[in-house]
């Protein structure tokens, strides 16, 4: 492979090959454990976002100070991503995701323990810093430990719980917080947390460590990367709130990234020891499904995003019901993943991703019929079509990007790969909320043209209101009047909601249009299947 060719051996040589298992059975179950990891890791990027309310009235913060509780995790996860690579081959697989889950537990218990914002914000940036490095070990380790002839089993199972817990996140948090209180969001990790730091401890045994690696370890391009992609992430997070370059620190953190960009691909392809090998994006195969996840994760983060926004904002629905309609997507990822493992062994890979594409265009373009009046059955297909086509489509992306690459470029790889997922849904939900801002004040400004005096339907809607408010005497009118603008508000929004749910139709049709330039995935190349 031209790709792998590219590295030099002395970096080759550096990696070690997997280790045969004693059993089947044990490397399975270890892997499993593994599995859970990061379904925990990832599940709580999103648990907390619908109980942030209760967050906020438990830590007595601000409404700009809560938003943080849920960032901070995202910028430290996001620089961990990448660099997790690095640190497998130097401290091994195991010793990895030891530290890893072993740090992430603390971090949730201390997270429970936090009295003030100030600590949680702190905590909650060290669980998702720590708890990261589990995310890209779990899919490097799916790719090299097992033969190819198991991956159609495989790939589904960390697809699965790459889509599915993000999905369900709301859904279980809204759960914890109502039938006992937001600190359970933290405490339900604890014991799993330690069963998973424990079995992994006492059965991953599929690499060796290499601490020589240390020595030429690029502490520079590590602080460029971390000043690059947590200001980014910052940026795209923030921006679309704060009226973008208007607010003075989003200004300097876009200068940062810029700056910080700059310098961590100057190492990338200048360092001894590069903390990210950028060069596995010469693999045609490996940069088509990155370029994918990068879409997919427009998809998983945006709709988890924008269906409990509407919910709440315009159903006025509490974090419980929120949870339980959103079940729906959980429900058909989970239902569609054995369907996904049979058909990537029967189905061309780019005409099975063409499905699942077509699946979430129909989804999202039923969406944008959507009204005020809209609930769990008006919801319930497209949120079917939404999890399926998830599924269908994060099977043959993993296996394009990941399947086909040698052994010892999996590792480096996957936090590549996995990363380009994060970015996609931080670049999603900051194209999301941009737009639904602009196309709000479009609507509302069209909508006011229409609601004026000169109209007999506004003045007789207004009439209507004044003698229902009656009963308040001469504010009857000031109560009618504010009725009538939260109305006109409510549609705005509405309409707004609709034209995001296009755009993104237009989006996933588009990705249908670039698949026939796909190349059909190679065979993967002798040896990277691992042990048996």
């Amino acid at each position: 492979m031209a790709a792998s060719a590219a590295i030099p051996n002395k970096l080759q040589g550096s990696m070690p090959a997997a280790k045969p298992a004693p059993t089947s059975g044990r490397r399975t179950f270890a892997f499993f454990c593994m599995v859970f990891g990061m379904f925990m890791a990832i599940l709580d990027i999103q648990i907390v976002s619908a109980s942030l309310a209760e967050i906020q009235a438990g830590l007595s913060a601000s409404s700009e100070e809560i938003s943080w509780v849920q960032t901070s995790y995202l910028i430290a996860e996001v620089i961990m991503i990448p660099l997790s690579g690095t640190l497998s081959r130097v401290l091994s697989t195991r010793w990895m995701f030891v530290i890893a889950s072993g740090g992430f537990t603390f971090m949730s218990f201390m997270c429970a323990t936090a009295t003030t914002i100030d600590q949680m914000i702190v905590y909650r940036a060290l669980q998702g810093f720590i708890g990261g490095g589990m995310i890209p070990t779990v899919f490097a380790s799916a790719f090299t430990i097992f033969p190819p002839e198991k991956r159609p089993v495989i790939s589904p199972i960390i697809g699965l719980v790459a889509t599915l817990a993000p999905t369900i996140g709301p859904t279980l948090g809204g759960y914890l917080t109502d039938l006992f209180s937001w600190h359970w969001l933290f405490l339900i990790n604890i014991v799993p947390g330690i069963f998973v730091t424990i079995s992994t401890y006492l059965l991953v045994d599929f690499d060796e460590p290499d601490l020589s690696l240390f020595k030429s370890f690029d502490w520079a391009g590590l602080g460029f990367m971390a000043a690059f992609l947590g200001s980014l992430e910052y940026v795209l997070e923030e921006g679309p709130l704060n009226d973008w370059f208007q607010d003075e620190l989003v200004l300097i953190l876009t200068i940062v990234c810029v700056v910080g960009g700059l310098g961590f691909f100057y190492r990338a392809f200048t360092a001894k020891q590069p903390i990210v090998d950028l060069r596995a994006f010469a693999d045609r195969n490996f940069l088509a499904g990155s370029s994918f996840s990068f879409v997919m994760g427009i998809g998983l983060y945006g709709l988890t995003y924008l269906y409990p926004v509407y919910l709440g904002s315009v159903r006025g629905y509490s974090s419980l019901q929120i949870g339980e309609t959103m079940f729906v997507s959980g429900a058909a990822m989970f239902l569609t993943a054995p369907v996904a493992g049979v058909l990537s062994r029967k189905m061309d890979p780019r005409l099975m991703m063409g499905v699942g594409f077509v699946a979430f265009a129909l989804g999202t373009w039923m969406m944008s019929g959507l009204t005020k009046d809209w609930d769990f059955w008006e919801l319930f297909v497209p949120q079917v079509l939404r999890g399926f086509g998830l599924m269908i489509c994060m099977v043959p992306i993993n296996n394009i990007a990941l399947g086909t690459l040698p052994p010892d470029r999996i590792k480096n790889a996957s936090g590549l790969y996995n990363l380009t997922r994060n970015l996609g849904g931080a670049v999603g939900l900051a194209v999301i909320n941009t737009t639904l801002n602009d196309r709000l004040d479009l609507h509302l400004q069209r909508l006011r043209e229409s609601v004026n005096w000169g109209r007999s339907t506004a003045v007789e809607t207004l009439d209507a209101m004044t003698l229902k408010f009656q009963s308040l005497g001469a504010d009857a009118g000031t109560a009618a009047i504010k009725t009538l603008s939260n109305m006109v508000h409510r549609e705005a929004m509405v309409m707004s909601f609709a034209d995001v749910f296009l755009l993104l139709t237009v989006l996933f049709l588009g990705l249908i249009l670039a698949l026939p330039f796909i190349k059909k995935p190679r065979p993967a190349p002798a040896g990277a299947g691992g042990g048996h």
